[in-house]
């Protein structure tokens, strides 16, 4: 199979028969093998209905129910791991982004050899609400990942097989999948323009006043784990050994000059309790440092979703 095309969603029932009779239109149209693979990441409304109802008119569309929502990095997370095609690609339910794009996202994987490509919606029909936050976000990511995305953020992406069966995403770690596939070696990173349609039905499902503090946290976090998720106590390790190396040569030097100058009152300067802090902290960073090598050697997967309906 040449394309697996995952749409995570919720209570988009209006957009979904729309979305399919497209898709389907353009991958026959470019005689492209494909299935579709639609994540219902805990709808309320009618959406696993109509997937149900594609499914008998359409046998390339695949559904997978959840039991509650978990948020879109789960329902990429699940279709990633269903995935057959030898190239994965991504978009949103809600129609803004435009299945015209597929046969090129396709050949930029396939012909190219990029192992990911991002959509960039140079044009936009979001409010400003989202708009500059995006910007924002998209500046920060480049600085710190170095690589020269203008929208991290779009969700019509297409990835080599190998990536996305190799990376992982959880939490609200979509948004920078991406910096991910870097982290794991996979760097022939491409982008391509698309068109970003307004939404026609129903409400934006983009976040309110927490994403200005989940974004940040997550590329920290991203970017930390990237580098000593597998090394923590080189992390840890070193500067713990810096600290109690600064809070051994305090303690020596005050106690060279109280033995041999005989000075005396060292207990009340404030140099003295420095060092100490200096040692208590320097020794509970390399502990921390033991730790966290331990947990990172026996830790489970964190991806366990409970599925309630599969078509």
């Amino acid at each position: 199979m040449q394309i697996s095309i995952i749409v995570p969603l919720k209570n988009e029932e209006e957009s979904l028969p729309e979305l399919e009779a497209w898709i389907r239109r353009v991958c026959e149209q470019h005689r492209l093998s494909y299935e579709i693979i639609m994540i219902d990441d805990g709808s309320t409304d009618k959406s696993w209905k109509i997937i149900e109802n594609l499914k008998q008119g359409n046998p390339n569309v695949r559904g997978i129910k959840f039991r509650r929502n978990y948020g879109k990095s789960a329902g990429l997370h699940t279709g990633f791991q269903a995935a057959h095609g030898e190239v994965v690609i991504t978009m949103d339910a809600d129609l803004q982004d435009s299945p015209d794009e597929i046969p090129e996202l396709y050949r930029m994987i396939a012909d190219e050899g990029f192992d990911l490509v991002s959509g960039w919606k140079k044009v936009r029909h979001d409010p400003v609400s989202k708009t500059i936050p995006t910007k924002l976000y998209n500046a920060v990511t480049r600085w710190m990942s170095g690589i020269n995305l203008h929208d991290f953020n779009c969700g019509l992406k297409a990835y080599r097989s190998d990536v996305v069966k190799t990376i992982e995403v959880y939490g609200e770690m979509h948004r920078y999948i991406p910096v991910i596939a870097k982290w794991a070696g996979f760097a022939r990173i491409g982008e391509k323009v698309v068109e970003h349609r307004a939404r026609q039905y129903g409400v934006t499902k983009f976040g309110g006043f927490e994403r200005f503090i989940n974004g940040p946290l997550d590329l920290i976090s991203i970017s930390f784990v990237g580098k000593f998720g597998k090394r923590p106590m080189h992390f840890f390790g070193t500067l713990g050994i810096l600290s109690f190396l600064i809070g051994f040569v305090i303690l020596a030097y005050l106690t060279y000059t109280k033995t041999v100058h005989q000075e005396y009152g060292m207990a009340d300067r404030p140099l003295f309790f420095f060092g100490i802090l200096a040692l208590v902290v320097g020794t509970q960073l390399f502990l921390t440092g033991f730790l966290a090598e331990m947990i990172n050697r026996n830790s489970s997967i964190r991806n366990n979703y409970l599925v309630e309906k599969e078509i």
